[in-house]
């Protein structure tokens, strides 16, 4: 079954001003949350999709565990290089046949990994939010992770009011990768997402999903469609853009923040 869009990771060196800057440019910011391993987190939501700020602020408590190693130490690290957008990560009705599929096409990274956290509603109301994750690998993608994500207490996550964005943004429309030879991703991409299909596309592949799109460009491909400079390839494909839908009336506006492309408008 195709597994759409749930969200995506924005790994930043500075958590307060990469909030300060989604705030500025028109998103709703949720609280600051924290996870066991340092990581602490702003979240942006839309229905069914949410954007994840995140740094490692705590270094003390990372640890041998799954979650220390998957993602905090993996955050912390990419940080360091650059910022940008470090992980992708697809929905999940049940984590346990995620990992099945995912050691059957033989790109299986982890067991099932659950973890639980407080959360905060609008008036400041603590609610409780569990997560379990399976993570996948792409072997060619050391600059990229992939897991898939199975919410326990949705009715706790995911709330109408902090899904509303004065810049006009309703929803994920593309997540666009930069890759130097997209097509040695294919069966990969295929594999994670459950997609029936990838297609070829003018200077790369798409993936169309129940929620959103995945776009796996050329870096000449991508300066060419978004007028914005490529991410650094030389290590493997890189997450490099979101591409957001909207009742827009203005033109494609395209943004850089933090190492990514935020693209928002009408072409």
């Amino acid at each position: 079954m195709p597994r759409g869009l749930d969200h995506i990771v924005h790994a930043v060196r500075d958590l307060v001003v990469a909030a300060a800057l989604y705030r500025d440019l028109g998103f709703t910011v949720g609280a600051r949350n924290k996870h066991p391993w340092g990581t602490h987190n702003h979240v942006v939501q839309f229905p069914g999709f949410f954007i994840e700020i995140l740094m490692l602020a705590e270094p003390d408590k990372l640890d041998n565990g799954g979650f220390s190693q998957e993602f905090g130490i993996y955050n912390r690290d990419f940080a360091a290089r650059h910022e940008g957008l470090s992980m992708l990560v697809m929905e999940s009705h049940d984590s346990d046949a995620d990992v099945a599929a995912f050691k059957a096409a033989g790109i299986a990274a982890s067991e099932k990994m659950r973890f639980e956290r407080e959360g905060k509603r609008p008036d400041g109301t603590p609610v409780h939010v569990a997560f379990s994750l399976a993570f996948a690998r792409d072997k060619g993608a050391s600059e990229a992770r992939f897991f898939t994500c199975q919410q326990h207490y949705p009715q706790n996550f995911w709330n109408p009011a902090f899904q509303q964005h004065a810049n006009g943004a309703t929803g994920i429309g593309d997540i666009v990768m930069v890759a130097n030879e997209p097509a040695r991703h294919r069966d990969f991409l295929q594999a994670y997402t459950g997609a029936a299909a990838v297609s070829a596309e003018r200077g790369g592949l798409r993936v169309e999903l129940p929620r959103g799109a995945i776009d796996v460009l050329t870096p000449d491909a991508y300066t060419a469609r978004y007028d914005l400079s490529p991410p650094d390839t030389s290590n493997g494909p890189r997450l490099a853009a979101m591409r957001f839908a909207g009742s827009w009336s203005e033109r494609r506006r395209l943004v850089g923040a933090l190492g990514a492309g935020l693209i928002f408008g009408r072409d």
